[in-house]
């Protein structure tokens, strides 16, 4: 496939934006292993093989278990996750696929046993970031590099 459009190109001022999202979530409360956790999980969801390639990459970089990587889009099934990394990735699951799957309370309370609530919030942006970083990738076919 070829790149449709080279959207940071096209237009970087309606991107300024985004990357100032991503500076807060660098030093967010959500530590850089578990982010690089969410985003690889949602972007395997959403089908997003350049932000796959690069999360993959990036947690690799940050010290990353080969394993886990691999299993992480079989996470329920292994026991290589701690209960706040699934919770994370729960979340993560359901907000990628919201148009279809409920955010239960059952979810949410869960979720709440592991995050405050300012880390809720900021997992949350985490994962809208990351979604809306899938879809740029995707709509304008972002070539592996």
């Amino acid at each position: 496939m070829s790149e449709r459009l080279d959207f940071n190109q096209a237009n970087p001022a309606a991107l300024k934006p985004m990357r100032g999202l991503e500076q807060y979530i660098a030093q967010s409360s959500i530590e850089k292993s578990l982010a690089e956790l969410v985003r690889l999980r949602a972007s395997q969801i959403n089908g997003c093989a350049f932000c796959v390639d690069m999360h993959t990459a990036d947690a690799r970089k940050g010290g990353e278990d080969e394993r886990r990587l691999a299993t992480v889009c079989v996470w329920q099934e292994t026991h290589l996750f701690t209960d706040r990394e699934r919770a994370a990735l729960a979340w993560t699951e359901a907000l990628t696929r919201i148009a279809t799957q409920p955010v239960t309370d059952k979810l949410y309370d869960e979720l709440s046993t592991h995050f405050s609530e300012a880390e809720r919030v900021d997992l949350t942006l985490l994962i809208g970031s990351i979604n809306t970083w899938n879809r740029f990738a995707i709509a304008f076919r972002k070539p592996l590099p």
